[in-house]
């Protein structure tokens, strides 16, 4: 797995100060140590779960994450001041920008539940490594269709909940008593969590033509419906590698086409200070021809 990240270009217009930081920033050893900090940082938070080990070893863990805060924090504020406007124009950027904010906003009162949030830092390492922005950018890339699929579901979902209501409802008042408890019912089967032993077949035994029921419903929820999502992820995530491995060629081709014109400018000037020093020495040859 790669970890050379992928982070935002260091203006083209900038202060000498803000190039070299932007520069140092992008450094493939500067983003090591900050996903090195990350790992650190989720295992402190994981260790600080332990009553044992915050009663004997608390301090150090709370002044630990406090450093390890501290430094995100400079970095976060290093970017800004490299990209100034630019940074909350990536996504990313603004992502890592809110994990560090939330840890800042004081745990206390109203906001207590903000302290259980602080975990969420260790999703920074989604924008360091570039192979896990890929998956995340083919999930999202998949929410259109994933939304259609889920639509249609739920139309499923509710009419067999109606039916299941209906036919079993008085037989079952703790499964399919209403609407609500039948879907939440039918979610279970639709995992095929215990959904025979549990639920079929208790069913079953009232309504032995239940089964004409609950077939149906587990081959189109669960391997037809379910099915589509996972194609529709994979579809997602190789248009979505394709279209990034365009834009690379892309760049890279237009690096190449600036490098190659910077090439021939460089050639055409060689050949112009040639022609001057053949012509100069022509000249010269010409006042020594003269001379004698």
């Amino acid at each position: 797995m790669s970890t050379v990240p992928t982070v935002p270009t260091v203006p083209t217009v900038a202060s000498p100060l803000r190039r070299r930081l932007g520069a140092w920033l992008a450094r493939a050893g500067v983003q090591r140590a900050i996903l090195a900090l990350i790992i650190v940082n989720a295992v402190i938070l994981g260790l600080e779960t332990s009553p044992a080990l915050m009663a004997s070893h608390g301090p150090l863990l709370v002044a630990l994450d406090q450093a390890i805060l501290a430094v995100f924090v400079a970095e976060i504020a290093a970017r800004l001041f490299v990209h100034r406007a630019a940074f909350f124009r990536d996504p990313w950027s603004v992502f890592d920008f809110a994990v560090v904010a939330i840890a800042l906003v004081p745990a206390s009162g109203p906001f207590a539940v903000l302290r259980a949030l602080r975990v969420l830092r260790v999703l920074r390492v989604l924008t360091i490594v570039p192979s896990m922005r890929r998956v995340v950018g083919g999930l999202l890339a998949a929410i259109p269709g994933l939304g259609s699929i889920a639509a249609v579901l739920a139309l499923i979902f509710y009419v067999f909940a109606v039916i299941a209501t209906k036919l079993f409802g008085a037989s079952f008042p703790d499964w399919f008593g209403t609407i609500g408890r039948s879907l939440y019912t039918l979610f279970q089967v639709m995992t095929l969590e215990s959904w025979s032993m549990g639920i079929s077949r208790p069913v079953m035994e009232v309504h032995p033509h239940a089964w004409l029921f609950f077939i149906p419903f587990i081959l189109i929820a669960t391997f037809t419906m379910l099915n589509l999502f996972i194609g529709i992820i994979v579809s997602a995530m190789q248009s979505f590698t394709e279209d990034e491995k365009a834009t690379t060629i892309a760049v890279v081709g237009q690096a190449r086409e600036h490098i190659e014109a910077d090439l021939h400018g460089e050639v055409r000037a060689l050949r112009g200070e040639i022609a001057e020093l053949r012509a100069l020495l022509r000249e010269r040859l010409a006042d020594a021809g003269s001379a004698r």
